[in-house]
């Protein structure tokens, strides 16, 4: 991975810097211009409001110079750049062969970048424009997105970095962005692994998510233990608790100015899913990552499992049977610190004046109080048991989940089959 720094107040390269033999001081360089950054953050930030086009010349502009985007050259950095005559423009398109590669869209210093309104609106021209990668940033807040996920909106954030909080974690996800980088399609290999662990981690926590097993696990473990009966085999994964790691090697750190949990607490489910290894140090390359593990343990307290007749209840249902009532309040709690959401009719919650799910609300709150760095394994939030309410019957704050449990018992059983 080449780095390239030119222009005013840098040191000079020369026009072989691009290639590896200058690798380790390049990459020496961006974390330099990402101190001095950091250094004009904590003037500037000493109530003085400098505007959008002050933040990209004096944060935005260095940091892309930095990356070995040649600011000069409209065939590698576009300003303003439109698709077609009728498109909005974009801040800047970075731009290899001609062809944009990343999209810029700058605020100014200080603008509240998790307004779900921006990242639409810029990922609506990636979109349109056919490219992948998309960043938006104040100057200190770089968050990245790919817009080709195949996921909502509000879950095409890829990394967020906060360069006041710590200039050299952020130069090891911005260098993912670098001209050399970018080329060699490096963010989309680490995208795509990490997308697929995410797949998979998903469908092995549905497996052991201590309700009643897939009947094929069952079959499959049956034949393979052939001294336990069909019954032992499902009591026992009823009462098995996983855990799965997916380390993909070579992964950037998820910085934050926060230390990373040891772990998240595990879901309500009984599935504890850690966090990867980019939630703490960054893999050695000499060592490697360690080999994926997956180690499941039997307990002998028992969470009560999540039956077929709560998984098929919404939080519609709950406002029907009165449990919850419209433009109520939800209570979550993590890490020290309290956030509110507001219950809609339609099942879905306001939570920082976005409609959202419950769990993307969880996920929500969770960054918004420990900081954009958050990363995704311990985003991960089942939003049933993030959010409490009110009991109706005491009055006292239980989860939406335990909530769920009671009106499902409240409910006439269905045959069995």
């Amino acid at each position: 991975m080449i780095l390239i720094v030119a222009g005013e107040g840098c040191h000079p390269q020369p026009q072989d810097g691009r290639r590896s033999v200058a690798g380790v001081r390049v990459a020496r360089t961006l974390q330099e211009t990402l101190k001095e950054c950091a250094e004009r953050l904590g003037r500037y930030r000493q109530g003085q409001r400098i505007g959008e086009q002050n933040t990209k010349a004096s944060l935005i502009e260095p940091v892309i110079e930095a990356l070995g985007w040649d600011i000069h050259d409209l065939d590698e950095v576009n300003r303003e750049y439109r698709f077609g005559p009728s498109a909005n423009p974009v801040d800047y398109a970075l731009l290899l062969l001609r062809r944009p590669r990343l999209f810029i869209e700058a605020k100014g210093l200080g603008e509240d970048l998790s307004q779900l309104r921006w990242a639409t609106q810029v990922l609506s021209y990636a979109t349109s424009a056919g490219v992948r990668w998309v960043v938006l940033t104040n100057g200190d807040e770089w968050r990245i997105y790919n817009a080709h996920a195949p996921v909502p909106v509000d879950q095409k954030l890829y990394r967020s970095v906060s360069i006041s909080a710590d200039p050299g974690g952020a130069a090891d996800v911005l260098a993912l962005l670098g001209k050399d980088a970018m080329n060699g399609d490096r963010i989309d290999d680490l995208w795509r692994a990490e997308f697929v662990d995410g797949q998979l981690r998903s469908a092995l926590a549905e497996l052991f998510d201590g309700g009643d097993p897939a009947a094929e696990l069952v079959s499959l473990l049956h034949r393979r233990t052939r001294d336990l009966s069909e019954a032992d085999v499902r009591a026992g994964l009823i009462r098995t608790r996983a855990t799965f790691d997916f380390p993909v090697a070579g992964a950037v750190p998820s910085t934050s100015s926060l230390p990373p949990a040891a772990s998240p607490p595990p879901s309500p489910s009984g599935v504890g899913i850690g966090p990867s290894p980019r939630s703490g140090s960054a893999t050695s390359a000499a060592t490697g990552p360690p080999a994926p593990t997956a180690v499941a343990s039997a307990t002998a307290t028992q969470p009560a499992r999540v039956t077929p007749e709560e998984r098929s209840l919404k939080l519609t249902d709950l406002v029907k049977a009165g449990m919850v009532r419209p433009g109520s309040t939800l209570t979550g709690d993590y890490r020290g610190g309290r956030r509110t959401a507001e219950v809609l009719p339609d099942g879905k919650v306001i939570f920082g004046g976005d409609e959202l799910s419950l769990s993307a609300a969880g996920a929500a709150a969770k960054v918004d109080i420990a900081g954009p760095g958050l990363p995704e394994t311990a985003r991960q939030t089942d939003g049933w048991e993030f959010w409490k309410a009110p009991d109706p019957v005491n009055g006292q704050l239980v989860s939406l989940k335990k909530l769920r449990r009671d009106l499902a018992r409240s409910l006439p059983r269905r045959p069995s089959p």
